[in-house]
Formats: structure tokens, sequence, C-alpha cells
């Protein structure tokens, strides 16, 4: 007797199967998967690339609060100024903007052409006051960098504190 014999449950085309009938949990599993994938489409990882549904592009940014400003940088590769759009509002930043990709390639008589839209939207809180009005954004070799001076109510004022030891 051959030991897939033995098996009371086997993979057969999508599901379990035992004895010609579709396990129970078949259906359920096959429903779990068709949740994840749409719950990953859209993010920037492997995982998702792997499932060919990469469909946005989110851009990295760092953040960095100085006693004089707040600092947000942005990292747009192969975008242009043009594609972008700043605004500060009373809660914080928001960057977004629309990046295109095309990419043709011709080898050996063989044409590949490949084309990806996708725009993107990052907010970033604000959580001191700043002067709006002397706001700068510079946009140097894809990295978007936006400076924020603060208020000067909002200036940090240092004040050492003394530790006390037993």
């Amino acid at each position: 007797m051959p030991i897939r014999d033995l098996i009371p449950w086997r993979r057969e085309g999508r599901g379990l199967v035992r004895g010609g009938e579709e396990h129970p949990l078949s259906g359920l599993h096959r429903e779990m998967n068709r949740l994840f994938e749409d719950f990953v489409r859209g993010w920037d990882l492997p995982l998702a690339r792997s499932l060919g549904r990469l469909d946005t592009f989110v851009p990295s940014v760092d953040v960095r609060e100085t006693d004089k400003a707040v600092v947000v940088s942005a990292e747009l590769p192969g975008m242009d100024e043009n594609d972008i759009k700043v605004e500060l509002a009373d809660d914080g930043l928001t960057i977004s903007g629309e990046k295109k990709t095309e990419t043709d390639e011709e080898h050996e008589g063989i044409s590949r052409h490949e084309r990806t839209y996708g725009s993107f939207q990052r907010f970033v809180a604000i959580p001191v006051q700043v002067q709006e009005a002397k706001t700068t954004a510079e946009f140097r070799n894809g990295v978007l960098t936006v400076t924020l001076p603060k208020a000067p109510e909002a200036q940090a004022k240092r004040k050492k504190i003394q530790i006390k030891t037993d």
C-alpha cells in the first residue's frame, strides 16, 4: 500500500480533498488568502510586489526637530518638482504627487514596454507652532526638504536639571 493512501487529507486542485469531497475549511482558506491580498494591495513591500499588485508609491519620510525648526525630508527618486505638491495646514504638512515610471527596452528583436503610474500622499503632524511665511521647500537629487521655522514662542528654552544622588 502506498504511503499516500494512509494520509486522510491531501491537496488536489485548489483545496484539501478527502475521498473526493472538498474539506470544509478550504473555502475559508481561499477567502482568507483573498482578504490578505486585498489588504496588502498597494503596499511598497517585496511581498506585495511578488503578488503583482503594487499600485502605489510610498516615499520614505524623515522628520527631525531642532531648537529653531522642524525639518521634513522625503525621498522622491525619479520625480520632478512639478509633480510634487506641498501644503501646510494647522495640524501638519501634506506631501503629495504622482509618480510616473516608463521603461522601454529592445533586445534581440524583442521589445518590452512598462508603464507605472501611481499617486501618493504623506501627512506629517507638526506638533509645534511654525512660521508659515518663512517655511521653505527645496528639491535636490530626488530629495525634498521642507524647513518649517518654529514660532518664537515654540522655540525650545532649555534648562539643565540637576540630578540628585543618594
